[in-house]
């Protein structure tokens, strides 16, 4: 296994989303000099990171998870707000939020204790659901927070249904670089 191969859960985005939000990314680029963008094929929001995987632990949980998450049903979900993570003039991380939605911690904690159970050692941090758009701030001045109200979310929220859990696992020499390796479909509502 190639040692820069990682793998994780994540809820996929439909295709339009993925456009739409890429639409938007590109309409704010220039305010937002950040170093990497996302390619819109990857978004995704993440529910558990496993990072290098031996095949029987990855097996297991496939298998955990499928079982956990039958019967689940779709759910909508609403991109409402941008944030980052990292230093506050300097962030790591700008990403894009969606509204509360109990169901998508549901699921969340479902994929999560299966990954568990099959013996992956899992991040503790609190669930903070988010779409990663563009990683390392790259701006000649410091990061403002006045720049998160030039947000084209707080006028027209981007509503989805979130139809299936997804495992991806990363190709780092590649663009995109997220290769679906399982889906579990949630039921139509």
């Amino acid at each position: 296994m190639n040692r820069s191969t990682h793998f994780f859960f994540a809820v996929s985005l439909p295709e339009e989303v993925k456009k739409e939000l890429h639409k938007q990314c590109l309409a704010i680029k220039e305010s937002f000099p950040f170093q990497r963008w996302v390619h819109q094929e990857d978004y995704h929001i993440t529910l558990a990171f496993l990072g290098a995987a031996a095949e029987d632990k990855l097996e297991k949980a496939k298998k955990l998870a499928l079982t956990e998450l039958n019967g689940q049903k779709a759910f909508p979900l609403q991109i409402n707000q941008l944030g980052v993570f990292g230093r506050v003039d300097s962030p790591r991380i700008f990403w894009a939020d969606t509204e509360q939605e109990e169901r998508l911690h549901t699921i969340r904690n479902i994929v999560f204790s299966a990954c568990l159970e099959a013996g992956f050692k899992l991040e503790t941090r609190a669930f903070k659901s988010h779409i990663t758009l563009a990683r390392k701030w790259a701006g000649s001045h410091p990061f403002e927070e006045e720049h998160l109200k030039n947000n084209p979310f707080d006028k027209a929220p981007l509503t989805f249904q979130a139809q299936e859990v997804v495992l991806y696992q990363t190709h780092i020499d590649r663009i995109p670089k997220y290769e679906k390796i399982a889906a579990f479909p949630l039921l139509e509502e």
